[in-house]
């Protein structure tokens, strides 16, 4: 390859299609509720991961979707997200396709990469994600920004959503795909999130 022809190709680079880009992403927060939360280990960092991407989607104009799974008996999505989702359909079925509030807010034809976070991994999300692959959108687990009781359920849905198709990430590599380069007003937006300090391991569940 001549230097001239990688300088033209290094200016306008052909991204993988691999990678999230944020005009064809949509962030979708699953259940992350007041009386379930404290159950789920390392849920303050967890929560913290998720409130990142929340103003990382907003820099990058990434459109934001959320869920509630029966609100009466698990309470309202914890206040240090709730600002950031606006109105939050409720559900019964685990998987957030059986809500049509929900899924009449998915424009597949425009936003095909769900990056998935929430509550619980082999529940909700897990049978959201499936549900969503099905449907033909590609479908992007953030691993450090879903959380289930149990570790082992957590571990064995998170293998089971990559067998099926899905991409395992986490939450600074979905910001910094989205941010693609540096040197930039986003980039500069992105770099104060990475140099956030998380939240101390809570003592107990």
């Amino acid at each position: 390859m001549s230097q001239s022809s990688y300088q033209s190709e290094s200016a306008n680079p052909v991204r993988s299609s691999a990678l999230l880009s944020a005009s064809t992403s949509v962030l979708v927060v699953v259940d992350v509720q007041e009386k379930l939360i404290p159950l789920i280990p390392h849920h303050r960092r967890l929560v913290w991961n998720i409130g990142r991407l929340l103003q990382a989607a907003q820099v990058f104009q990434v459109p934001v979707l959320g869920t509630e799974q029966y609100p009466r008996g698990l309470g309202p999505t914890v206040p240090e997200l709730r600002h950031a989702l606006g109105p939050v359909p409720e559900k019964l079925t685990f998987s957030c396709l059986g809500c049509p509030e929900f899924a009449s807010q998915l424009d597949p034809q425009t936003r095909w990469q769900v990056v998935l976070v929430g509550i619980e991994t082999h529940v909700c999300v897990q049978q959201t994600a499936l549900d969503l692959m099905e449907k033909g959108l590609d479908v992007f687990v953030v691993a450090d920004a879903v959380g289930a009781r149990a570790e082992l359920d957590h571990q064995i849905a998170l293998r089971r959503m990559e067998s099926a198709g899905a991409t395992l990430t986490t939450t600074e590599s979905v910001m910094f795909e989205w941010c693609q380069r540096a040197g930039t007003e986003q980039f500069k937006s992105i770099s104060q999130l990475v140099r956030q300090s998380p939240p101390e391991e809570e003592t107990s569940n």
